[in-house]
């Protein structure tokens, strides 16, 4: 079965109604960077990121998967699929992708602030149970944090991600500027000859200097087009 690794960005999921960060209108203009995604700003005001990251989950909470999720979801159908995700959210789970590699961390969990990466101390929360009372603490005693990659933290599922790309028979790219490293390395990861499609609305600048196709549409727009090339029906 030939292999499919599909990188998302935070296209991916704007059209289920979920803030992107950069764009105008996004995240970062009504809050600071360093404030709320850095480990500085954990540090200075774990109890404004703890909100945060609260008032995230209930915008999740309320969100569902696109057809764009659906659709890469259904390339399972004739394909071994894996997804490399720089989203925080579970859309693409929620949408049937059974296997799904997180880059930047996962929204609906927390863990501990000493050790990130204990699994005895992540925990996965549920939509009807999503928020964390600031001071909270983990098993370890350490203040309950969120399971995010902040700015400047290594990122520690990007070796499975450039596994999953080297190994792709076809690499698909959604909804992201490829401007965001270690993420937009991962195109150089990709086989030589292995096609890659690129779904995105804008014009984007690829560094890797790899032969792409450019699909100019939003991320379901894009993906039923190519599904439909690909004899993938949803």
């Amino acid at each position: 079965m030939k292999k499919i690794a599909v990188l998302t960005g935070a296209g991916m999921s704007a059209e289920s109604g979920l803030k992107t960060f950069r764009d105008a209108g996004g995240l970062w203009e009504e809050y600071p960077v360093q404030q709320v995604a850095s480990h500085e700003g954990w540090l200075a005001d774990p109890a404004l990121v703890t909100r945060f990251y609260n008032e995230r989950r209930r915008q999740l909470a309320a969100a569902s998967p696109n057809e764009g999720h659906r659709l890469v979801a259904a390339l399972e159908r004739g394909y071994d699929v894996t997804v490399v995700t720089q989203n925080v959210d579970n859309l693409h789970e929620q949408a049937g992708s059974s296997r799904v590699i997180h880059l930047h961390g996962e929204l609906m969990k927390v863990c501990s602030s000493r050790d990130p990466y204990d699994a005895r101390y992540i925990r996965t929360l549920t939509a009807a149970d999503c928020e964390v009372e600031p001071g909270t603490l983990a098993g370890d005693g350490s203040l309950l944090r969120p399971f995010i990659v902040f700015f400047g933290e290594a990122v520690p599922m990007i070796e499975p991600a450039a596994e999953a790309v080297s190994q792709a028979d076809m690499l698909i790219i959604i909804g992201t500027s490829l401007n965001v490293y270690p993420a937009a390395g991962l195109v150089h990861y990709a086989k030589p000859g292995a096609p890659i499609y690129l779904i995105d609305p804008k014009p984007v600048m690829a560094a890797s200097g790899r032969r792409f196709r450019h699909i100019m549409k939003g991320a379901s727009e894009g993906m039923r087009e190519l599904a439909a090339e690909l004899g993938v029906a949803q």
